[in-house]
């Protein structure tokens, strides 16, 4: 008996010591060695995959996407919340597009009554279906479901226009700094494209014109610039690859960089040649740099972190260190805080939160 119990008391050790060792080699936590731009960070979600948070024109409010199987979201549906002022007032947030289809690229209006949002609603109430993977190999593929269109609804959800009504794909919207212009990606002309469209009119221009998936663009804060994550395919291979899931519905972003151009598109130059994925770009405050989500350090493609560079991609710096995923950043309109989603502090699960804090140059 006595033999049983030491044994039984060996093997606890030896367990406590492996824990102990998992625990060390992957630490969990909101702030990491060497992330010397976030103070006084806070997390504001727990459980789900929560992403593409972004505030309000007057620095209070948040508006995100948010999906967990757990409380019966299957897919993204668009959320809006106050961020708290004080440490111990709670994150409270609530769901303002339809339940309907998948949204995604949210955004307020300057006036803080209304909203963008993508969705794909009009074509389907349920979740349009997942892309099966292994019919391409296994590789890491995006869906470019035909059915999203961009629609203006108020803080109570109900849609009073839809911006979008060409067929095929239209999203990733953001609005200008005035609140008067939208740039956005569609694939209505048979590629993956931006255009920049006056709210009020209509009335829009198509900005980028080379073979390639253009995306996820963001005006500079004085509205004369414009940054985005872009594919380039070049060799016969690769054009030929990316037509096929075009023509699919689908793109491969496993290969982006960053480009800046003038509001109009012109000027447009590709500021990093990191390789990998390069995306999610945005303008500090000052609107000289570039903050951007990456993989280039990591040849299995992940984890990805946080970089700065200047508008010229020069004096690259890592900005987070998560062992997972940080990405689509956004500074406060006042430029001192920071939003980000993360996997960061999340028990070891595939839990993607959003977390906040104070940006310190």
């Amino acid at each position: 008996m006595k033999k049983f119990i030491l044994l039984l008391i060996l093997l606890c050790s030896v367990l406590n010591v492996i824990v102990a060792q998992e625990k060390l080699a992957i630490p969990d936590s909101v702030l990491f060695a060497g992330e010397k731009h976030f103070k006084n960070i806070r997390q504001l979600t727990f459980g789900g995959d929560n992403a593409e948070a972004y505030w309000s024109f007057d620095g209070k409010s948040i508006i995100f996407q948010r999906t967990n199987s757990k409380e019966g979201l299957i897919c993204d549906q668009i959320f809006i919340g106050k961020i708290p002022s004080k440490p111990e007032e709670p994150f409270t947030y609530k769901m303002v597009s339809s339940g309907k289809g998948r949204t995604t690229c949210s955004y307020f209006l300057p006036d803080g009554k209304h909203i963008i949002y993508a969705s794909t609603h009009l074509g389907a109430d349920s979740c349009p279906p997942v892309p099966d993977r292994s019919k391409y190999g296994n590789k890491y593929i995006w869906p470019l479901y035909d059915s999203y269109d961009i629609f203006m609804a108020d803080l109570n959800g109900k849609i009073v226009k839809q911006l979008t009504t060409a067929k095929g794909y239209d999203a990733e919207g953001t609005l200008s700094p005035d609140g008067k212009k939208m740039i956005y990606c569609s694939d209505k002309d048979g590629d993956l494209d931006l255009y920049v469209m006056d709210l009020a009119s209509g009335k829009e221009k198509k900005v980028t014109n080379t073979l390639g998936y253009d995306g996820g663009a963001w005006f500079s804060p004085d509205g004369k610039k414009i940054v985005w994550r872009a594919s380039r395919p070049t060799t016969a291979a690769e054009v030929k690859e990316y037509k096929e899931l075009l023509a699919e519905g689908m793109v491969a972003p496993t290969h982006m960089e960053v480009y800046v151009a003038n509001a109009d598109g012109s000027n447009a130059k590709q500021i990093t040649f990191l390789e990998q994925a390069n995306w999610a770009p945005n303008f500090t405050p000052d609107g000289k740099h570039i903050i951007f989500c990456s993989n280039h350090e990591y040849k299995r493609g992940f984890p990805f972190n946080m970089y700065l560079t200047d508008i010229n991609g020069k004096g690259l710096e890592k900005v987070s260190r998560d062992r997972g995923f940080d990405a689509f950043p956004m500074f406060s309109p006042d430029g001192k805080k920071i939003i980000f989603a993360s996997n960061r502090n999340n028990g070891g699960t595939r839990d993607t939160n959003l977390f906040v804090a104070d940006w310190v140059e």
